[in-house]
């Protein structure tokens, strides 16, 4: 038997709720959901689950061993450019290197340099964005040494 896709409109038609509740719903793992190009789609026995009040019990998000991300910009003021290069090459090396459960993971980096700022924006899991920003404080600190 064919399984039956439900789309968020659709969902949200259903049980007279707004969509962008169903897309709450989805992004806070309440109501489990595949990504379908850039549409959510939702198999009617997950719909089920949901509307029958199982939808609380945990599940396991295919490839992924956490459900909770983060994300986090950090400005830094840094005069010389030079220094804020060290930095952003220090990140990316031990991005190269990071422990696998780190999982799925991002660091993007900007220097703007006519306001001597680096920015930094971190993309992870909890573990990694602990062990992120507590890499961040102690290059910093070397830095001022």
């Amino acid at each position: 038997m064919k399984e039956q896709y439900y789309s968020v409109d659709q969902i949200a038609q259903l049980l007279d709720i707004h969509p962008k509740t169903i897309q709450r719903y989805i992004r806070e793992g309440k109501l489990r959901a595949t990504k379908i190009g850039k549409a959510w789609r939702v198999s009617g026995h997950d719909l089920s689950l949901f509307t029958e009040g199982n939808a609380n019990e945990p599940f396991e998000l295919e490839g992924a061993t956490e459900v909770v991300k983060s994300s986090s910009v950090i400005d830094i003021m840094i005069v010389h450019r030079e220094k804020a290069y060290r930095i952003i090459n220090t990140l990316n090396a031990a991005m190269n290197v990071k422990p696998s459960e780190y999982g799925e993971a991002s660091i993007a980096s900007q220097y703007i340099h006519s306001e001597h700022l680096l920015r930094l924006t971190l993309w992870g899991n909890l573990p990694f964005m602990i062990a992120t920003y507590q890499a961040i404080e102690n290059i910093l600190a070397q830095e001022e040494e």
